[in-house]
């Protein structure tokens, strides 16, 4: 092989290989992602409590640090006005727990007694949550899930 070939393929193997090492590096790096979400709702009804129940799943390369859920009517002042992260960061946390390497699955449930239910108004309602990575970054989904309290 003369020497320019060989000079040419070691060039082409270093540059491969430069590359392949930054999309390794990169893939490590997963951006903070809600997946999965799902809402639950059961009416309360006799003696029995009815609940609410969502779930999610969180990824993030550097950890999940938090994850605030809101439940809000669609006929409320939050469908006009674009929630934010300060206003969730009264929102109750979520329970999460190792789902895989960088995931976690997150479960927040709360009791719908009767007067919960009487006093909250009818129709659809939507799921908010907000998720913190260990890095500080955040994402906040304003409909992660939906229901319908009938």
């Amino acid at each position: 092989m003369s020497r320019r070939i060989a000079l040419s393929v070691a060039a082409g193997v270093l540059a491969l290989g430069g590359a392949g090492a930054f999309a390794l590096a990169h893939a490590g790096e997963q951006p903070l992602a809600l997946a999965h979400s799902d809402a639950r709702y059961t009416a309360p009804e006799g003696d029995r409590d009815g609940s609410l129940t969502f779930a999610t799943d969180v990824t993030a390369s550097s950890g999940v640090k938090s994850v605030k859920v809101l439940a809000w009517p669609e006929n409320s002042s939050l469908a006009k006005e674009e929630l934010t992260t300060k206003d969730m960061a009264t929102a109750e946390s979520a329970v999460c727990k190792p789902a895989g390497q960088e995931t976690v699955r997150c479960t927040y449930t709360t009791r719908i007694t009767g007067s919960d239910a009487e006093s909250s108004p009818r129709g659809a309602w939507h799921v908010a949550v907000l998720a913190t990575a260990q890095d500080g970054t955040t994402t906040l989904d304003t409909k992660a899930a939906g229901f319908t309290r009938r």
